[in-house]
């Protein structure tokens, strides 16, 4: 987005959305044309002339840092203000082994900030402050030499450009011909005093100011082109924009980017609060899916459960390794010697007890062993406490067995 002085006012020249288009709209003042801005963070200002300190400077060729530092000195030597309180930069019109000439330009930080304060009160900050006439040069007269002639702020601008860079300027007051007529050969005069060759100049004339075309035509020997407002303007390599604004751009766009992340990971938030909802939802409906269905099947699955109690139930009167003969049998058989006897056996759905007697604790334990080793006996887990030992050395014992 572009915003440049006008014969009376500012014009903001914007792209439209979706479009290669681009769209011209007039403002009084920079008080009306801020709102249409619309808070953009990229913006390009053009200055008018009277906004700055324009110089043609020649100077030797040298290294490209002291080169800048001398084109500074320079321009210092001609500027009204402390150094501290302007912004300067410059363009290299043409460079030679004999020497160097630029166009430099100036503006006083404050009268900027004074002239730029209803775009500064809304937080727009422009990426680039640049000279109105460079763009105009820059767009129209890229190649060779031109004289450029607009109005700019109820006055009449008449600027020099070569290579598409500015080297002279001059305001005139109103825009009557017989004036510019007067004006127009001093000011050739004054150009060629710096050094600019203006033989066979090209002339570009605003279209505003088509009825002064034949009196240019006349001064100059050729044909005026007219010049619309530049939709865009082209860029220039002048950049005006003070140090505090840059610092406030950088804090903006940090703030931005800050708002930017922040929001991002709020949406991040919200997406996964929302799959972590949605995931809810899910689980509970396949709850109550899956409690349907166990309503549904709770009949046969209460007639299963049922059977199984009762085959459990009955389980030892029907299985053989519950018979207490079976038992007794597989227990004699695991008696290590006829020093070891059973003494009472007895047997409840869940549990069997084994008392005994050994001739001594070590045949007790080699006895428990065996039953807890013995294959037929596996339905059942045999725990034994430690003997009791007798008055004639005798071990008594405890076997107690639990269904697994």
């Amino acid at each position: 987005m572009f915003l440049i002085p006008s014969a009376h006012g500012w014009n903001v020249v914007q792209l439209r959305e979706q479009s290669t288009t681009w769209d011209v709209r007039n403002a009084a003042n920079l008080e009306e044309a801020a709102p249409m801005l619309n808070g953009t963070a990229n913006l390009v200002l053009g200055l008018p002339i009277n906004a700055v300190l324009a110089q043609r400077i020649r100077l030797p060729t040298m290294e490209t840092a002291e080169f800048t530092e001398m084109v500074r000195i320079q321009v210092e030597k001609a500027l009204p203000y402390p150094t501290e309180e302007v912004t300067t930069d410059f363009e290299v019109i043409e460079r030679t082994e004999e020497g160097s000439v630029v166009s430099a330009v100036a503006v006083h930080n404050q009268k900027l900030s004074d002239l730029a304060a209803p775009l500064l009160s809304r937080g727009i900050i422009p990426s680039q402050v640049t000279l109105y006439a460079a763009q105009r040069a820059a767009t129209h007269a890229s190649d060779g030499r031109a004289f450029l002639i607009y109005p700019e702020n109820e006055a009449l601008v008449c600027a020099i450009s070569e290579g598409g860079k500015i080297g002279f300027t001059r305001s005139l007051e109103g825009r009557d011909w017989t004036q510019l007529q007067r004006d127009l050969p001093q000011l050739a005069l004054s150009a060629v005093l710096q050094g600019i060759d203006i033989s066979a100049p090209a002339v570009w004339l605003d279209e505003s100011l088509i009825e002064l075309r034949e009196t240019v035509g006349g001064l100059f020997a050729s044909k005026a082109g007219l010049m619309a407002v530049e939709v865009p303007p082209a860029s220039t390599r002048l950049n005006l924009l003070p140090e505090s604004w840059r610092q406030q751009r950088a804090a903006l766009v940090r703030r931005a980017e800050w708002k930017k992340r922040i929001l991002w990971a709020g949406a991040a938030y919200g997406g996964l609060l929302f799959l972590f909802l949605a995931y809810l939802l899910l689980l509970r409906f396949q709850v109550g899916r899956l409690e349907n269905r166990i309503a549904r099947d709770e009949p046969s699955t209460g007639f299963v459960q049922k059977t199984e109690t009762r085959w459990k139930a009955l389980s030892p009167a029907i299985d053989p390794h519950y018979y207490p003969i079976e038992i007794l049998f597989h227990l004699f058989e695991n008696l290590p010697s006829a020093d070891v006897q059973i003494t009472s056996y007895q047997q409840s759905a869940r549990q069997i007890s084994v008392d005994g007697e050994a001739s001594s604790a070590a045949l007790a334990y080699q006895f428990a062993d065996a039953v807890k080793k013995n294959p037929e006996l596996k339905t059942f887990q045999f725990e034994m406490a430690a003997p009791r030992i007798l008055p004639n050395d005798h071990a008594q014992f405890r076997l107690e067995g639990k269904p697994k």
